[in-house]
């Protein structure tokens, strides 16, 4: 099939014009590149989002839709909640940021400002079926309109559904020039959905094509299958604006749902210094820039006079206690010691006292990390430092709390008093967890196939007084592939954010920034 979109003037969708205001969440694209002008349409899908088609922003979109991810090659705008074009309702904002799906012709377009007044389109979730109607809408050309003011609306027919797209048939309808991108919706009880949008087309029908070409097919790019995606990316601005310099606490684990081997990836929780706790939902691809897609509030910070019981929180870590959602055990100020067995997006369950308040032993810890260093397949073993130097191991906390007696990996020792910041990870592949330790004087190590018997072996991943004496936290997680946690995610003094794929024996390899 021909493509829909070509340089010049405004076009729009061979259908009736919509009522004012109806479907107002479609969007006309400008674009201004290699000297030229064009025209498509899209659908806002997040405040400051709106998905169209990728060839609309690319050089030769009649050949290749591909783009590279980034700003757009010339100056480009978005016409949100104006319907009439002749009006002054609604929102002019420039683009400011493309993000393309690999394989597919769609694109996230980032607005350079969110979109007020207009209520954005959700993502259908139901896969779209043959013969199933659809309503395509659209500022592309009509049948007697070169340069049309209003927006149009048509149905469309599904004839065949593929894996990444559909071809429809329009009914007294087509797609023309100026409608590519434009939404593609499923409507049930009044509500709109979006399953697709419009890619390519044989334009029959539309003025300036060959009256002799009759064909009303097109072709469009599924979304119904990507809800996913579009969630992710939509949510990269919020991630990014988090006071990252303020997290004193961070801790990994699979609290939004899926497990190790599943498509979802683990999540974060963040304690803030102002006593604020984030639960950062893992995404469901393997983008290493973005490994995050949503975020939930587990605690408020408190508005004074009022206090949270989270400003007492001094260490915190990840654990597995099975039986659904990950865990969570705390430490806290007056020295208790707290296991909530599940941790989900609304909140802290199963809460179990593993050492009481104002107790004399646990006040004198100063790290603590979960992981699975005993036969029990769980990350529940509890693996802490001291304040005297001691390194101790607590099999089991589902079983045995931390009643029974520690395991000592290691007897006291003054350079043990050093180590700030500790993680568990699968980093070296043996039969148990890793330890990584980051000291005071910035030095990083590597402890492979911690268990019961103690430390086997250590490998240096930083030298001292290398920059990381400028780390908040980490922890070490499957934020990228989930084979395995052998992902290390470091939160920095400055506002940035570093995520080193891959840990291995040889230590961190490539840092990006997720957090600029």
């Amino acid at each position: 099939m021909s493509s829909t979109l070509l340089t010049g003037s405004a076009h729009a969708l061979s259908g009736e014009t919509v009522k004012d205001g109806t479907y107002a969440f479609t969007a006309k694209l400008d674009i201004e590149r290699d000297g030229g002008k064009r025209s498509c349409s899209g659908a806002l899908v997040d405040k400051q989002w709106v998905l169209s088609a990728a060839r609309c922003f690319a050089a030769d979109p009649g050949k290749d839709f591909r783009i590279d991810e980034g700003a757009p090659k010339g100056k480009a705008t978005a016409t949100v909640g104006r319907t009439d074009l002749s009006g002054t309702a609604g929102s002019v904002m420039d683009i400011a940021e493309l993000v393309p799906y690999a394989g597919r012709d769609l694109v996230m377009a980032r607005l350079a400002k969110p979109v007020s007044g207009v209520t954005p389109v959700a993502i259908g979730t139901d896969p779209v079926a043959t013969g199933e109607q659809l309503k395509m809408t659209g500022f592309g050309r009509t049948k007697t309109e070169w340069v049309p003011t209003k927006l149009h609306a048509a149905s469309f027919t599904v004839d065949a559904v593929q894996d990444s797209k559909l071809e429809v048939t329009g009914k007294d309808a087509a797609v023309c020039k100026g409608d590519t991108g434009g939404p593609a919706l499923r409507e049930s009880g009044g509500r709109a959905e979006l399953v697709a949008v419009n890619s390519t087309s044989w334009q029959g029908g539309c003025l300036g094509t060959d009256p002799a070409e009759t064909r009303t097919g097109a072709v469009d790019a599924r979304v119904d299958d990507l809800g996913a995606w579009v969630q992710q990316v939509r949510y990269r601005p919020a991630f990014a604006a988090a006071p990252w310099e303020k997290a004193t606490h961070i801790a990994s684990g699979y609290f939004t749902g899926d497990s190790a081997g599943g498509t979802r990836h683990m999540d974060m929780i963040v304690r803030w210094s102002d006593a604020e706790v984030t639960l950062y939902q893992g995404a469901d691809d393997k983008d290493p820039n973005h490994p995050f897609a949503a975020e939930y509030q587990l605690a408020e910070p408190p508005k004074p006079p009022k206090t949270s019981i989270w400003q007492h929180a001094k260490q915190i870590t990840g654990a597995s206690f099975g039986g659904g959602t990950d865990g969570l055990v705390v430490r806290w100020g007056d020295g208790e010691l707290t296991q909530y067995t599940h941790v989900d997006a609304k909140g802290f369950h199963g809460e179990k006292k593993l050492a009481p308040a104002k107790n004399t032993t646990w006040p004198h810890t100063t790290q603590i990390t979960a992981g699975r260093y005993s036969a029990n397949q769980q990350r529940d073993d509890l693996l802490v430092t001291w304040d005297d130097g001691r390194v101790t191991l607590h099999p089991d906390l589902g079983t045995n709390a931390v009643a029974t007696k520690a395991q000592k990996l290691l007897a006291k020792s003054s350079a043990w008093t050093y180590a700030t910041q500790i993680s568990s990870g699968e980093f070296t592949g043996k039969k148990t967890m890793d330890l990584l330790v980051r000291w005071s004087s910035g030095k990083a190590t590597l402890y492979p196939g911690v268990d019961a018997a103690g430390f086997h072996g250590e490998t240096t991943v930083r030298q001292e007084k290398s920059y990381w004496t400028n780390s908040n936290a980490m922890a070490g997680g499957a934020f990228v592939t989930n084979g395995r946690a052998n992902d290390l995610i470091v939160p920095w003094r400055n506002g940035s954010v570093s995520l080193y794929p891959g840990v291995d024996a040889a230590g961190t390899h490539e840092e990006i920034k997720i957090v600029k």
